[in-house]
């Protein structure tokens, strides 16, 4: 599980060194050491899940989840699929499944797609879909996103709230990516200077 979390982690800081402009490791760094410095944790995530929850605890309480119909077995059975009938301006799927570190919950990246979305529908492209996402989350979770522009990869929306790390940004024309990362405990195992071993499209093993 560390091995994974690492490589999704070096994706995503890739991604946000990239597009943070003239001096992108010396910002981003001043932003994480301030906000962890502030000692304040932000651990809620969605529906009852946190950042630092057991693992034990995690299934266990999918489980009542999905005994009750709140959520079902993805895609290949390898994440946890919420149906999102309100909270978007259309019907969207949800898929996540969290990586954990010493058996608690670090890292939650979460995959959104509407559910009617088609090449030829532009209203439902991630496009859309993105900024839907972050008006949402700055409901639930506040807002002050911060908007970076990346030449390859297009906007990304990035909050830090004491230990908790909020990036949102496009896969391709159907998916949106939201990562939710406990930077308390995803610092402490994450080496920068080993950021060029691993490779870009690491979301690939989340698929």
């Amino acid at each position: 599980m560390k091995t994974a979390i690492l490589r999704f982690t070096a994706f995503v800081i890739v991604f946000t060194y990239a597009i943070y402009g003239c001096s992108p490791r010396a910002k981003y760094e001043r932003r994480l050491k301030h906000e962890l410095a502030s000692g304040l944790r932000y651990d809620s995530l969605f529906l009852g899940l946190y950042l630092g929850m057991p693992e034990k605890d995690f299934y266990m309480y999918c489980w009542k989840l999905n005994q009750q119909g709140i959520i079902r077995q993805g895609s290949n059975n390898t994440t946890v699929e919420y149906k999102m009938k309100n909270e978007l301006k259309y019907p969207a799927n949800m898929n996540f499944y969290p990586s954990f570190v010493d058996d608690r919950i670090a890292e939650m990246p979460v995959k959104f797609a509407y559910t009617g979305w088609a090449p030829w529908n532009q209203k439902l492209s991630s496009d859309s879909l993105q900024i839907d996402i972050l008006k949402w989350f700055e409901k639930k979770y506040g807002n002050r996103f911060m908007k970076i522009d990346h030449p390859m990869k297009g906007s990304a929306y990035i909050k830090m709230n004491g230990n908790r790390r909020i990036t949102i940004f496009r896969e391709n024309d159907m998916n949106v990516w939201a990562v939710f990362s406990d930077m308390s405990v995803v610092k402490e195992i994450y080496d920068t200077s080993q950021i060029e071993d691993f490779p870009e499209d690491t979301t690939k093993v989340l698929k």
